[in-house]
């Protein structure tokens, strides 16, 4: 399905989110969308899914203008959006999930629904259990469910919002071939994604977007990761995380035969022991739920541990970045100024006699917007209303402004776009030059291996052993990751 977008604009009040955008994605191609965290590619995808009207401009769809007044609408033309936070409802199976919203009729057969499901996805290689339970499953396998239930719905154009965000490394490869083998058969996918490998490993063509324009319609074998990376941001970028030597101190966490439980009672660490010195990070590598946040949930006070011992001689406290900023690490509906002071809003200079003092947190505030490059028109904005990346930095700021010896930075750069990640990397880099450990814990193996000066791989819980960042390879860590090697072994 050829998609024609021209001189397509939107405007919120005096903000303008979309400024006269043209392009075209043909049959049978996967056309990615890049930009910065609020350049305008979310608000111009809810445009082409019908969640928002855009104040000029036109859509068409095969060489026929349309208008698409609704999602429902949107399905009806053949398009299906699959988000970056998924839409489903874990208590449902797989098959309900797909079908909700779709029977028209009373007498549901859902032994018959669970059959087409099967068949559909066995079409697509889109291997999974109609029956399981949504909640039971891996996140890899949630999306394969978010991307059948546009394909029931019979879309031929797929819009893919931040989709490898949430995956592992075997996660990313299995959605890139099963996007690949979707174009194959002629469906039309546009790929939104902040990893510029990946964009030029899967994509044909690309857009760049910058503050609400086109910067740039490319083919991506024209293309090179610190290309794109400088016409997103407006300015050269250095996409290599570039560290000082190390200068460990005391030791200012120690970790002795730690046991913790998942929310099921279901031992998730066992046995874990380690010590992090202060000006230096230890990062955490490993495929997401092998007891990553029971870890970080338990050394931050979140979560009571079952057997072992955690030793804080911090003076200063713990800062702790969670792997959700919206669900964990901010109240999405209260401002900037609110949530930098979530954590402190009882003490001077923030209240006096049980009052707050206004005239301190909005100073407070300002200095943090501008320490940290919040971007915004002011500090009464709800933090609802930021992109990612400014949401996260509003998190840094929080958690970060009283120098605490101990930063447990979970999953910190998750759905960040380069110049945000560069941005994290730094103030992160920043506080381990002041002298605090930082527990780095994500799935972005690159990453870890760039950020890190130990590295500790974590497997079913425990630590299969901690390797010098220096000379650890990314071959090596993938295996220890995926239990191809032990302690004994290596």
């Amino acid at each position: 399905m050829d998609l024609r977008l021209e001189n397509i604009t939107k405007r919120f009040g005096s903000f303008v989110a979309n400024d006269n955008i043209s392009l075209n994605v043909d049959t049978g191609k996967i056309h990615a969308i890049l930009g910065e965290n609020g350049a305008g590619k979310t608000t111009l995808m809810n445009i082409i899914s019908g969640i928002y009207q855009p104040d000029a401009g036109k859509i068409y769809l095969q060489d026929t203008a349309v208008k698409i007044n609704s999602p429902h609408e949107a399905i009806k033309l053949g398009i299906g959006m699959i988000h970056q936070h998924f839409m489903l409802i874990p208590q449902l199976t797989v098959t309900e999930n797909i079908i909700l919203g779709t029977a028209n009729n009373w007498r549901l057969n859902l032994r018959q629904k669970q059959q087409e499901i099967a068949a559909l996805s066995q079409t697509y290689g889109l291997e999974i259990n109609p029956e399981a339970k949504v909640e039971d499953l891996p996140v890899g396998i949630q999306q394969r469910v978010e991307i059948l239930k546009v394909l029931y719905r019979q879309a031929k154009l797929l819009i893919l919002d931040e989709p490898t965000a949430v995956l592992t490394p075997p996660e990313v490869e299995s959605l890139i071939n099963i996007l690949r083998q979707l174009a194959a058969v002629g469906n039309t996918i546009i790929f939104i994604s902040h990893k510029l490998e990946e964009v030029i490993n899967l994509c044909d063509t690309v857009t760049v977007l910058r503050r609400g324009k086109v910067i740039a319609n490319t083919n991506t074998q024209d293309a090179t990761p610190q290309q794109l990376a400088e016409l997103m941001v407006g300015r050269e970028i250095a996409l290599k995380i570039d560290k000082s030597a190390p200068s460990p101190g005391e030791v200012i966490l120690s970790v002795q035969g730690l046991q913790v439980a998942d929310d099921r009672g279901i031992l998730a660490v066992r046995d874990v022991s380690f010590q992090l010195h202060a000006g230096e990070i230890l990062g955490i590598a490993g495929v997401d739920g092998n007891g990553q946040k029971e870890l970080a949930d338990a050394i931050t006070g979140l979560r009571k541990i079952k057997t072992g011992k955690i030793e804080l001689p911090a003076r200063k406290g713990v800062g702790y970045i969670p792997e959700d900023r919206q669900k964990m690490g901010l109240v999405l509906q209260f401002n900037i100024a609110q949530n930098l002071i979530l954590k402190a809003f009882k003490n001077l200079p923030f209240c006096r006699r049980f009052l707050l003092q206004s005239a301190a947190i909005k100073h407070h505030t300002t200095n943090a917007m501008q320490i940290f490059d919040i971007r915004a028109t002011g500090e009464d904005i709800q933090v609802s209303q930021l992109s990612g990346g400014n949401q996260q930095k509003v998190v840094l700021a929080r958690e970060l402004t009283g120098e605490p010896d101990l930063i447990v930075a979970m999953q910190p750069t998750r759905g960040l776009d380069v110049g945000a990640t560069g941005a994290v990397h730094s103030r992160l880099l920043t506080e381990r030059d002041r002298g605090a450990g930082i527990l780095y814990i994500s799935t972005e193996l690159e990453e870890v291996i760039a950020m890190s000066d130990r590295i500790a791989v974590i497997y079913r819980g425990e630590f299969v052993t901690i390797l010098d960042a220096d000379t650890a390879t990314v071959e090596e860590i993938g295996l220890l990751m995926a239990g191809g090697m032990t302690r004994e072994n290596i």
